[in-house]
């Protein structure tokens, strides 16, 4: 074998290389383990999380269209709509009772689709 035609095998072996574990990467990025582990990567170092909104941490009226602070999503306690007669919640998102509100928001991102309010019940 001739040096140029060693030097293309050597450089076709290390881009074969580079991309092969670059998909791999990719892929186990992308793996989604049901336990929300893809939301905790999301943590940026002034302890909020990347899409989701601003924490308020005590009494606040949520609005439909706002996101939900995802430490105020993982303190609000999750509802069981049947138990309190509330819709069935579409693919992805969950009923949550948050300062005396019933909150329907997107478990990825805390986007708020509904509210109701609580009466006590």
């Amino acid at each position: 074998m001739t040096t140029p035609t060693l030097a293309r095998m050597l450089v076709v072996a290390v881009a074969a290389s580079a991309l092969i574990a670059s998909a791999t990467t990719v892929a186990a990025d992308s793996r989604d383990d049901g336990q929300g582990a893809h939301l905790q990567a999301n943590a940026r170092s002034d302890g909020q999380h990347a899409g989701w909104g601003q924490d308020y941490r005590g009494a606040h009226q949520w609005r439909r269209g706002q996101r939900i602070g995802y430490n105020d999503w993982s303190g609000a306690q999750r509802v069981d709509y049947r138990q309190h007669n509330l819709r069935a919640p579409p693919r992805g998102y969950e009923w949550r009772e948050s300062n005396g509100q019933y909150v329907l928001a997107a478990v990825a991102t805390g986007l708020i689709a509904s509210i109701i309010l609580s009466n006590g019940r």
